[in-house]
């Protein structure tokens, strides 16, 4: 298949769906190529040569639908448009799977950077990149702020029980990808556990709030929250925690795993914390719970992409190292907690 026809996405279909739904949007030919990154749902950027937009879709082959739920995706974009979270413009979406195999949508394509490593931040120099950290917060601080109620999401999810759920759900997945001792990562799921918080009132919950999954513009500012696969009605600090382990210095070389706290100009966790707390107004005294249970999840995370390795079900390389990591991650959540 050619570049400009990429697997999993029929242009032909998807010009006559647009041309039904949407008469006038395409105004020439399209051509589309996959662009890399994102958890697991491929996304591909579709032109007419003019216009630009961007089509989501689960992977090729994929069986589990509520892991990859294209309308959940959907709805808490079309939701969150009209407030001052920034989120492309919803086009439409197709749960015909005739169209593309699968269920999809399509959104407006944003100019903008996903910042994965230090190295991609270097260039922006110290300012720019503490200021580039520092709008990522106050965009979570925004979409904490959006009432559920009131843009159509009181549904969208559970809160009652959230962080018990999930604690619950990480542990099933830790005991699914089990083939080696994992000294104390029993001890830190029984700790977390033992010390649950109490959550604060729920609010949209991005689930995997990170600077690699916003687009910032050549202005610095956020243009755009990605990937929102994750996104539930929940506890709000659960973002802020994962945020606050994405900011923690790993002294690791040659980590397979992409972290941008080491670029200098990023704000330390601490400065990340109480910029959130002032501009929240929300309680963040267990923050180090929910960093700890964050340094949990990508752990077990990481051991299932481990166990994987082992299986020789995995594609790629940097998947030999992974395994190295997973220790790391255990003994900073113990640390985080203990401190806490």
């Amino acid at each position: 298949m050619s570049p400009d026809h990429p697997p999993g996405l029929d242009l032909d279909r998807l010009r006559g769906l647009l041309d039904r739904e949407r008469p006038g949007l395409v105004n020439g030919p399209l051509t589309g190529r996959l662009i890399e990154g994102g958890r697991s749902n491929l996304t591909y950027a579709v032109s007419d040569g003019t216009g630009r937009w961007v089509v989501r879709r689960p992977p090729l082959g994929h069986v589990l639908a509520t892991a990859h739920d294209m309308k959940r995706e959907h709805r808490v974009i079309s939701a969150l448009h009209p407030t001052a979270v920034p989120v492309p413009d919803p086009v439409l979406l197709c749960e015909d799977e005739s169209v593309l195999g699968a269920p999809f949508y399509v959104m407006e394509f944003m100019e903008g950077t996903p910042y994965r490593t230090a190295d991609q931040l270097a260039p922006l120099g110290p300012q720019r990149t503490r200021d580039a950290v520092l709008g990522l917060v106050d965009t979570l601080v925004e979409l904490h702020a959006v009432d559920p109620a009131e843009v159509g999401l009181a549904d969208f999810g559970r809160p009652e029980g959230f962080l018990d759920r999930q604690l619950r759900r990480w542990g099933k997945q830790l005991d699914a990808s089990r083939n080696r001792e994992l000294t104390g990562i029993d001890e830190l799921h029984a700790a977390l556990g033992r010390e649950l918080p109490s959550s604060p009132a729920p609010t949209v919950v991005h689930g995997d709030y990170r600077l690699d999954n916003v687009l910032i513009g050549p202005d610095d500012r956020i243009r755009a929250i990605l990937d929102w696969e994750m996104s539930t009605l929940g506890d709000p600090l659960t973002d802020l925690g994962l945020l606050v382990m994405y900011s923690t210095r790993l002294e690791l070389p040659n980590s397979p795993i992409s972290t941008t706290a080491s670029a200098a100009g990023h704000p330390p966790a601490s400065e990340i914390v109480e910029r959130y707390a002032a501009r929240s107004g929300r309680d963040v005294s267990a923050v180090s719970w929910y960093t700890a249970f964050a340094w949990f999840k990508l752990a077990v995370i990481l051991e299932g992409i481990h166990y994987r390795y082992t299986k020789g079900q995995t594609v790629g390389a940097g998947f030999d190292r992974i395994g190295e990591l997973v220790p790391v991650f255990i003994e900073h959540g113990l640390t985080t907690l203990q401190e806490g």
